[in-house]
């Protein structure tokens, strides 16, 4: 069977970091291999919670696994609280990373142009670092302006002209230019305006192409949904899935448990009732 390691938190409540990603990726017929960051009562966005930090840790977990000789097909880093956990992720990569293995860096650094408390220049030198190590990453617009020291309020104040896609490719391209032969930027989360119309949108930039694909834009976010998304693009990357297909099988996956965390009310903290479409990955 193949393997994701997967290196992340994991949050009791909040459905988001590892208890997504496990989920996603054993449902698509691969063996999920955590290996936690921190363990944590709930996701951070809940006004109390207990954190149990495991950075200190990380290394016995790869040091084990190397005296298994485990090899794994992929590795899936998520939210990372700065430098000495990225140090720990690079030496996985280290010991596991070889030609054919997939590597998606998900730079989880800010939203809608404002950084994350954990951000600090140094966390993100550290994520450029793991952004040259990568198959795939998947930013965000602002995660995309941080990496290439783009401007973000200049580049979304184009989001209604014609060409404001072709600006975030041309920013994608100078990411992908740091990055290995046929990696691809994915960029997530676009908000597109066309005809008093607005859209969410992807992007896949490689060396010889750019895909993109949206869907209606829904103006609310819940926790988790970045983390199933990757997830699901991680493990249909390993399955053998093109980008492309890969990008439409978890827009597909989320979208009608976004709608019904919309209609059903629930608070964005707790996350998406995701569960009820995993059997659509299959």
């Amino acid at each position: 069977m193949k393997k994701i390691a997967l290196i992340n938190d994991l949050s009791g409540f909040g459905k988001c970091s590892l208890t997504a990603a496990i989920s996603v990726v054993s449902v698509m017929g691969i063996h999920a291999v955590p290996l936690p960051t921190a363990v944590l009562s709930a996701q951070t966005g809940f006004p109390s919670y207990y954190c149990d930090d495991y950075t200190n840790r990380m290394d016995f977990f790869t040091d084990e696994w190397k005296k298994m000789n485990a090899h794994f097909d992929g590795i899936h880093s998520g939210y990372l609280a700065g430098w000495e956990q990225i140090k720990k992720v690079l030496y996985v990569l280290d010991t596991f990373q070889t030609d054919d293995t997939i590597y998606l860096a998900d730079p989880v650094m800010g939203d809608d142009g404002r950084h994350f408390k954990a951000f600090s220049n140094e966390l993100l030198d550290g994520m450029k670092q793991l952004c040259t190590r990568a198959s795939i990453t998947t930013p965000n617009l602002t995660e995309l302006c941080l990496l290439t020291g783009s401007d973000y309020a200049a580049l979304t104040a184009h989001a209604k002209d014609e060409d404001y896609l072709e600006r975030i490719a041309g920013i994608a391209r100078a990411l992908l230019r740091t990055m290995p032969k046929n990696a691809c930027v994915l960029v997530t989360g676009i908000i597109h305006h066309f005809n008093d119309c607005s859209f969410m949108g992807n992007m896949a930039v490689t060396a010889n192409n750019c895909f993109y694909h949206e869907t209606p834009y829904i103006p609310q976010s819940f926790s988790g949904t970045g983390d199933l998304f990757a997830s699901v693009i991680c493990a249909a990357l390993v399955n053998g899935l093109s980008v492309e297909e890969a990008e439409k099988k978890a827009s597909a996956f989320l979208q009608p448990a976004i709608e019904d965390a919309v209609a059903e009310n629930i608070d964005r903290n707790h996350g998406i009732h995701f569960e009820k479409y995993l059997g659509t990955l299959l």
